[in-house]
């Protein structure tokens, strides 16, 4: 936290410190957006009545329960599951579920804050939530995993609905995590309900793009931030951090688009490849063979580098796209970017750099972009998930991805002329947040005090 609150708004951050000791990522979570609201604290002071602002960043509803589940050795392991239902002005709860064993309450409630004002940015009719287990799939067997999600939805089931919450997936749960969880809410209530879940796979509900649309939109986001300044992908060293989902399908879309990504990371280290990151391969190693990192430099040859220690952050590159976790872009790591001469951050992972690293990014006035407005592609592909699944329909690939890079722009034209109205042009920090509150503050003020 390094700038300050402005005076009217600093009881609300404080007593949200209060009221939730030691979840620093809720707050770091919280101090973002309440920063952001500066020019409604001085000019429209109407965005504060009725305690709006200490309704939002409190959820509706915070869901904790006990997940038992045998190994396949015949062991009882107790997990703990989250869903934490945040806000439901504009549409049913909606966000994913992270299984990994950082997962607690505090991450779940910054994931479900940022989940409102993202979903709020896509136009689309839909609440905010996040959920969660601190079960670790890594190094459990397919019956394990089985028999978790099982359990795991067993106590969720009852919290969920098309119209009540739709969970998706996030890190640690995939489509085959998915289709476990979705066989066993099919289970127990004796009905294909096929809204109550999105990411699913094409053969049983999903849609076309869900897979490739957090990485895809956060580069057509990051695009349509080039145009602002009349240039494009085209020839641009890009780095990206992860080798997940997000990662893979952002270094495919920069590729398509004329740019190189020379790094891309997992938690063991990470690789450059100066001739640009084989797709192919990557996807082999990670999607199919879940192996590490290291196993793409031992394949592609000795022109290309594993490096187990030190900083990806530390690779020159022009374009930084971080898609791993949170505050995994600290401040020395901003600072080697900008050294290195960075021009562009757009975040495809959820709230991956810290406040001092979003300060050096914004003061050097280069284009930053934050995860809320970057990375919605993916819940914006949900919703329209959710669009199919009702109508009994199916898009094709084509159809769908013009309708989420429709999406990423009509965010990024939010933004922009948001903080132009506010006098803050180029602050993408500045127009996400008071785009995606504004919006929530309206729909609550219209529907009481509830």
């Amino acid at each position: 936290m390094t700038a300050a609150v402005h005076p009217r708004l600093q009881p609300h951050f404080d007593a949200v410190i209060a009221r939730n000791p030691g979840e620093k990522e809720f707050h770091q979570a919280v101090y973002e957006v309440i920063l952001s609201l500066t020019p409604i604290a001085g000019k429209r002071p109407e965005y504060l009545q009725w305690s709006i602002l200490k309704r939002i960043c409190e959820p509706e509803r915070q869901i904790i329960f006990r997940v038992p589940w045998l190994t396949d050795a015949g062991e009882v392991e107790i997990n703990r599951g989250f869903r934490v239902q945040f806000n439901t002005a504009l549409g049913p709860y909606k966000g994913g579920l992270r299984f990994h064993p950082s997962v607690n309450l505090s991450i779940i409630k910054f994931l479900g804050f940022e989940q409102v004002f993202k979903n709020s940015l896509t136009g689309m009719p839909i609440g905010g939530g996040k959920g969660g287990s601190d079960f670790d799939p890594k190094g459990k067997s397919e019956q394990e995993i089985m028999r978790f999600c099982q359990s795991f939805m067993t106590e969720l089931y009852r919290h969920i609905g098309e119209y009540r919450d739709v969970p998706a997936g996030d890190i640690g749960v995939g489509g085959r995590e998915l289709g476990y969880l979705f066989g066993q809410y099919k289970r127990i209530t004796n009905q294909y309900e096929s809204g109550v879940l999105t990411g699913k796979g094409l053969s049983w509900g999903g849609s076309q793009v869900r897979t490739e649309a957090t990485g895809y939109g956060t580069v057509f986001f990051a695009q349509e931030m080039l145009g602002t300044k009349g240039q494009s992908f085209d020839g641009k060293r890009v780095v990206v951090s992860g080798s997940g989902n997000v990662a893979i399908y952002a270094i495919e879309k920069v590729h398509q688009l004329g740019g190189t990504v020379i790094a891309c990371s997992d938690s063991n280290g990470y690789v450059v490849d100066e001739q640009g990151i084989d797709l192919d391969l990557l996807k082999d190693i990670k999607e199919v063979r879940r192996a590490r990192l290291s196993e793409y430099a031992e394949r592609r040859g000795s022109d290309v580098r594993h490096v187990a220690d030190g900083s990806l952050w530390d690779v020159p590159c022009q374009i930084a796209l971080p898609c791993a976790t949170q505050n995994e872009l600290r401040g020395s790591a901003a600072k080697a970017l900008l050294d290195n001469g960075v021009e562009l951050v757009a975040e495809g992972a959820n709230m991956p750099c810290t406040p001092k690293a979003i300060d050096l990014f914004q003061g050097a006035g280069i284009l930053y972009a934050p995860g809320k407005a970057s990375n919605a592609g993916g819940v914006a592909t949900s919703a329209l998930e959710m669009q199919q699944n009702a109508s009994r329909d199916s898009w094709s690939f084509e159809d769908t991805e013009a309708r989420l890079q429709q999406i990423m722009t009509a965010i990024h034209t939010r933004c922009v002329e948001t903080a132009e109205e506010f006098g803050e042009p180029g602050n993408y920090v500045m127009g996400a947040n008071l785009a995606g509150y504004m919006k929530v503050a309206n729909a609550m003020v219209a529907l009481g005090v509830i």
